[in-house]
């Protein structure tokens, strides 16, 4: 991870979950990920499906500008012929649109939006083709299908798909089962994205590379009680220790899935840097040293698609790798934990438990993939304002995002969802992936 020099750039990451924050300056494969995120939210696709999702589109995304200008490793697709002299916008808007729509499509078994599809596609079309020569645009869409089949059929046959029993956990102590999900109460569920344990990786060699976790403390051993005691106490719907402050973290850090959030965040830094030579900074060249030797074409499609592939393709990584974990320790949630160990029967957590075990974190993972991603790129000490437009006058500011990382586990556990462990280890797991993934892949061939 490289350390940058301290900069004043403020970000705006709006997390809300109704609307998404409007960069500054938009290019087609910024609106194709803005398309993204508003039909997964649309589709109803949880934070893991909504993962993989971006993901798919964006190595498709990246692979195909990557098969026109072939500066970079591809994540999957060698750079195909039919991607040479094609037009990069109708190469994005092709692969994005095929994606898309084999997911949230008239095939697909949650809400169709393939009207909504085929409207942005004729929009998005409609505008390069005045734009750009006829026979361009046309390998560009021959480039974007040929990239977009290649990348579909790979990751059709990774495991998403496959049928598995539904699991509900074990009843013995230290062990997860199905939760209940007080405060609301509804019907335990059996463990969410059950496929994601076994589901083939990305990037990082194999399931082999995420066993690198100690586990969670067992149980009766001081770190276990005092972490159980900390989640208690501050993790209580009606907790008088956990302070506004620590509230409103978790509150706001759950506007969002946490892909979602990072996403947010990687595209505000993305258009402040290519806005950044028309500002005086107080120390101006920080975006030079940091990043000028990344950037390549400045702010060129092929240079935000990626950062976009990278980001995305390290959550998706450390999404396997946390669902792997989780399966292997079968770590129980708090609320098991203290209502059946005697503690305390009638406690009830800020938030809903999720239903899947405590350890690692999910959030934690992503949160740890991404964070180590984005400092790579903009360097560690980004300031940064985190806010939302469903909690009005809520703003958390971070001057890092090792700052902002230690908030995201904060508030899991003042949530009352977590112990410490599982998001300190989530973490860790989490920068493993982005860190093979910084060493392995996404590199310059020329």
């Amino acid at each position: 991870m490289r350390r940058g020099r301290s900069k004043a750039l403020w970000v705006l990451a709006v997390c809300g979950f109704l609307t998404l924050a409007t960069p500054a300056r938009a290019d087609v494969v910024t609106d194709w990920n803005d398309i993204l995120y508003r039909v997964s939210l649309i589709g109803g696709a949880s934070p893991q499906n909504a993962s993989r999702v971006a993901a798919i589109m964006q190595s498709a995304v990246f692979d195909a500008l990557n098969g026109i200008e072939r500066r970079y490793m591809p994540v999957h697709v060698t750079p195909p012929d039919s991607c040479l002299g094609a037009s990069q916008g109708a190469a994005v808007v092709q692969a994005a649109y095929e994606i898309l729509s084999n997911v949230y499509g008239a095939t697909a078994t949650a809400a169709n939006q393939q009207p909504t599809l085929d409207g942005r596609y004729t929009s998005s079309m409609a505008d390069i083709r005045s734009r750009e020569r006829g026979a361009s645009v046309k390998k560009g869409i021959v480039c974007g299908h040929d990239v977009a089949t290649a990348i579909w059929a790979w990751r059709s046959a990774d495991g998403f798909n496959t049928p598995l029993p539904p699991f509900v956990g074990v009843a013995a102590p230290g062990q997860w089962r199905s939760t209940p999900t007080d405060p609301y109460p509804g019907t335990p569920q059996p463990m969410a994205s059950l496929p994601y344990a076994t589901m083939t990786t990305w990037v990082v060699p194999d399931h082999a590379f995420f066993q690198i976790l100690p586990g969670p403390p067992a149980l009766g051993s001081p770190q276990y009680l005092r972490e159980l005691a900390e989640t208690r106490i501050l993790g209580s719907r009606t907790s008088t220790a956990r302070t506004a402050d620590q509230t409103e973290g978790a509150w706001l850090w759950a506007q969002g899935t946490a892909p979602y959030l990072w996403n947010t965040v990687a595209r505000q830094l993305i258009a402040a840097r290519s806005e950044d030579s028309g500002h005086d900074w107080d120390r101006n060249d920080w975006w030079r040293d940091e990043s000028e030797h990344r950037r390549g074409d400045g702010d060129g499609l092929l240079e935000t698609a990626r950062i976009l592939a990278k980001l995305h393709v390290a959550m998706a990584d450390a999404v396997i790798g946390c669902w792997d974990q989780k399966i292997k320790y079968n770590f129980w949630r708090p609320i098991t934990a203290i209502r059946e160990g005697g503690d305390d029967p009638a406690w009830t957590p800020l938030f809903a438990t999720p239903a899947h075990q405590d350890y690692p974190s999910g959030h934690s993972c992503v949160s740890g993939a991404a964070t180590t991603i984005l400092a790579d790129e903009f360097g560690d000490r980004t300031r940064f304002m985190l806010t939302s437009d469903v909690l009005l006058g809520v703003t958390r500011t971070f001057r890092r995002f090792s700052d902002a990382l230690d908030d995201v586990k904060n508030a899991r556990i003042v949530a009352g969802i977590h112990f410490r462990t599982a998001c300190d280890d989530g973490t860790v797991l989490g920068h493993a992936v982005a860190q093979y993934i910084l060493d392995h892949a996404f590199q310059r061939v020329r």
